[in-house]
């Protein structure tokens, strides 16, 4: 199921039954068990409280394997902005939460990339089904 977002080209939203922490704490608990590096996770509600606002759940988790996105990055260097992968974990104006990533096709279209480099990032969708279950 994608969520249709008008901001959103390119972006896959799958719903959880879990809470956006507990979202993320499964990702990142098949990230680990893949062997896939994380590389930061942020609460940005926890920022915004900080910062004296106040906004519904939303972490992001962003990972990867340099094995896997530095060649894109080589033949595209702008695809940088996009790599290492993301995921986000928020939740909606009515409690219900999601898991938001970009579509590998979308960051093929967007930066070129060659049907032989994508298979290193066309997995995403995969360990988010995963995370999910």
């Amino acid at each position: 199921m994608m969520f249709a977002m008008a901001a959103g080209k390119g972006l896959v939203s799958k719903p959880s039954a879990h809470s956006v922490e507990e979202t993320i704490d499964r990702l990142e608990a098949v990230l680990r068990e893949k062997n896939i590096h994380v590389f930061a996770r942020i609460d940005q509600r926890a920022e915004a409280k900080k910062a004296g606002l106040d906004m519904p759940a939303m972490e992001l988790l962003i990972f990867g394997n340099p094995k896997a996105g530095t060649p894109l990055m080589i033949a595209e260097p702008t695809s940088g902005i996009d790599l290492p992968l993301k995921a986000l974990a928020w939740e909606d104006r009515e409690g219900k939460v999601w898991l938001s990533y970009n579509a590998p096709e979308y960051l093929q279209q967007r930066f070129s990339i060659g049907e032989d480099l994508m298979k290193n990032i066309s997995g995403i969708g995969a360990l988010i089904e995963q995370a999910l279950r």
